[in-house]
């Protein structure tokens, strides 16, 4: 009996020093997050400025998790517009900048990872950062320039 109430005034000790510890340390963060509204609008201006310059585009929009929250294909983009345009968004996502810096590393032989790591480092891609924090990014394939 006398050790139990030792064992449990020690682990009393230890979880009143761990909360003291942890009151000290952030344990939680907040983030961005990008909404349904806001990944439709990018979408949106993205397809008017491709209709504007007689583009034929795909897009897709990725959460800062990866998660694909938008995508459209206009009429007649080709047929494996989308998978090419969510490739570049998470490559652009998973190393924080355009896709088309990431494809210069590649190419000057500076960075290989993205090569051997299933990343697709052609220009279209660019992260979507807000207040310098990463809360998303956008893929567009099929676009000439």
């Amino acid at each position: 009996m006398r050790i139990r109430h030792c064992v449990l005034s020690l682990c009393v000790l230890v979880t009143a020093s761990f909360a003291q510890d942890a009151s000290a340390m952030q344990l939680t963060r907040d983030i961005k997050i990008i909404s349904s509204t806001g990944a439709r609008a990018l979408v949106d201006a993205c397809a008017a400025w491709a209709e504007k310059n007689k583009q034929i585009v795909a897009i897709a929009i990725l959460d800062w998790g990866g998660n694909l929250i938008e995508s459209h294909a206009m009429e007649g983009a080709p047929m494996n517009a989308i998978d090419t345009a969510l490739l570049k968004a998470k490559s652009a996502l998973r190393w924080r900048r355009p896709t088309s810096e990431t494809n210069k590393m590649v190419r000057s032989g500076e960075n290989l990872a993205p090569t051997f790591m299933n990343d697709f480092p052609q220009p279209g891609a660019l992260p979507i950062i807000l207040n310098g924090q990463v809360v998303g990014a956008m893929g567009v394939s099929s676009a000439q320039g």
